[in-house]
């Protein structure tokens, strides 16, 4: 079985920083992406950091240039840090992990989430 616990959410003021962390553990294999996604009250799950294998990343426009991503793949373990935090970053944010299976397709898993609170 795959886990992902994440650690480093808790309550900042606009303009100040986080830095998330997902550490994944159990039989992994080999790791097509890992990022992290975002849900606020009433609102859809997004995302706001994907980083595949190869280290390429994205980022959706309401967080570029203040979230950045990074993997640690001796770890796998997976970074956001957040700058420049605005009250509408507040949010549950979780982890997600695709790995591939030998017939060439991806199985998702997710952590339990961690909250982000900014208060303005």
């Amino acid at each position: 079985q795959v886990q992902l616990v994440e650690s480093g959410g808790g309550l900042v003021q606009a303009g100040g920083s986080l830095n998330l962390s997902c550490a994944a553990s159990g039989s992994i294999g080999s790791i097509r992406s890992m990022g992290w996604y975002r849900q606020a009250p009433g609102k859809q799950r997004e995302s706001v950091a994907t980083i595949t294998g190869g280290g390429i990343t994205n980022y959706p426009d309401s967080v570029k240039g203040r979230f950045t991503v990074s993997i640690n793949d001796a770890k796998n373990t997976v970074y956001l840090q957040m700058d420049s935090l605005k009250p509408e970053d507040t949010a549950v944010y979780y982890c997600n992990l695709i790995v591939w299976t030998t017939r060439g397709t991806g199985v998702e898993y997710w952590g339990r989430g961690t909250q982000v609170t900014v208060s303005s």
